[in-house]
């Protein structure tokens, strides 16, 4: 649970200014905040579930990564400088996937893969310049070097930045924020809590194949890695992607037993997320008889033609859960002080996840926030708490402290800013 403290007139640098009490009290907004518990059955309790995870080298997921370290970084710089987070939106990014020949033993990269970064960013503010290319392109190189192992970032890959200044309206809009910044867009966004065996277990599979310690035990293992739960009543089906590294696999007979020795690593890994029966299925395209199979130079996809964009990945949570509500919002690379397309899904989840924790008798908690641009971002324009509860429990019981939660977590949102800019929060 996260404890908040009351102020009376805190005020350091502006930075810190949203963490003091805003002008509008929590206690005034409640109107804003609708408890119901109008589902009755939990995803858990329903017939069939799906749930993927994009792993750290998907197209997808290592834009998301390099626009949103570059935002860190730009925001970092704006602080340095000037004491506040200054108007940046890099929300739009593409990577172009080269071209490769790859065989057993050995791989090369023939065409380089293209990483664009776009969106709008302060240039300048009073007399003092940004070099916000240079920073986009180092994070961007920084990025990829500390999430792939075997691509060559200076030989193999062309970084560019197409990021321009901000509009007038969306500058105008940061500078007109006093105690509380207004938000930057009309959006919303969710987060529910607790996760399910199913879409715990499919999380904690990518994160197993692509831990330090695994990368230890098959080095061959590359960093792209897409998993698949599907849960149909007591039984998990895991599909997974792997894009070995060719270099590091000797012959087909070898990919095969490597192919079987991860089958069975992950199914031992299983036990510790589910009672359930699982079965997980590696490269199911694989042809060994034709000798199609899951090669690459880099342990990338992006290398052979996969291309990447930024928000068709992963959710804030890690997770693609069509079963769930969600946002569509690319919350990667958006800035972390008053875009509500970021900081209400991230929001979201951590009132979603104190519910659960707080309140047994909550078997399932979705909250969804929605936002007017141009208004104070600790006053939405509807905050909405969706519960399923243990049989018997009612609602009225516990609605107002729930309420109470949210009313906490609105009037101290800014600590959601400090927090993302220190990488303490998931995004993608």
């Amino acid at each position: 649970m996260r404890l908040f403290y009351r102020c009376k007139n805190a005020r350091t640098s502006y930075f810190y200014i949203l963490l003091k009490c805003a002008n509008t009290k929590a206690e005034d907004k409640m109107s804003n905040v609708i408890i119901s518990n109008g589902r009755q059955k939990a995803v858990s309790e329903q017939d069939v579930e799906y749930v993927e995870r994009k792993g750290i080298g998907h197209p997808d997921t290592l834009i998301d990564g390099i626009v949103e370290k570059a935002a860190v970084e730009l925001s970092k710089a704006y602080m340095e400088k000037t004491g506040m987070v200054l108007h940046h939106n890099i929300d739009k990014g593409l990577i172009i996937g080269g071209n490769s020949e790859v065989g057993f033993g050995s791989g090369r990269i023939t065409k380089p893969i293209e990483v664009i970064v776009a969106g709008r960013a302060t240039r300048e503010f009073k007399d003092i310049k940004f070099p916000v290319d240079q920073i986009i392109l180092k994070a961007a190189e920084d990025y990829l070097k500390g999430h792939t192992r075997f691509l060559d970032i200076e030989k193999e890959v062309i970084i560019q930045s197409k990021v321009l200044k901000g509009s007038a309206d969306l500058n105008g809009i940061f500078s007109r924020g006093t105690d509380v910044p207004l938000a930057n867009d009309t959006s919303f966004g969710v987060g529910f809590a607790p996760l399910t065996e199913t879409e715990n277990l499919t999380l904690e599979t990518e994160r197993f194949l692509n831990s330090k310690e695994y990368k230890g035990k098959i080095p061959a293992v590359g960093e792209d890695i897409k998993v698949m739960g599907v849960r149909e009543r007591d039984r998990i089906t895991l599909t997974i992607a792997i894009a070995f590294v060719a270099s590091l696999v000797k012959d087909i007979n070898e990919y095969i037993s490597y192919k079987e020795r991860i089958v069975k690593d992950v199914l031992e890994h299983a036990k510790r997320y589910t009672d359930k029966e699982v079965e997980a299925f590696i490269n199911y395209g694989d042809s060994h008889d034709n000798g199609v199979v899951y090669l690459t130079k880099s342990g990338l996809s992006c290398e052979s033609g996969d291309d990447g964009q930024v928000g068709r990945g992963n959710r804030v949570n890690g997770l693609i859960t069509p079963f769930r509500n969600m946002s569509l919002e690319a919350a990667a690379g958006k800035n972390p002080l008053n875009h509500v397309g970021k900081i209400y899904n991230v929001l979201a989840g951590e009132i979603a996840r104190d519910v659960v924790k707080l309140y047994p008798q909550v078997k399932e908690c979705s909250v969804s926030i929605v936002s007017q641009i141009g208004r104070p971002i600790n006053d939405p324009k509807n905050l909405h708490i969706d519960l399923v509860l243990d049989k018997g429990e009612e609602l009225k019981g516990i609605g107002k402290k729930i309420s109470d939660i949210a009313g906490d977590y609105l009037e101290n949102v800014g600590y959601i800013t400090k927090e993302i800019i220190e990488g303490k929060h998931q995004i993608f």
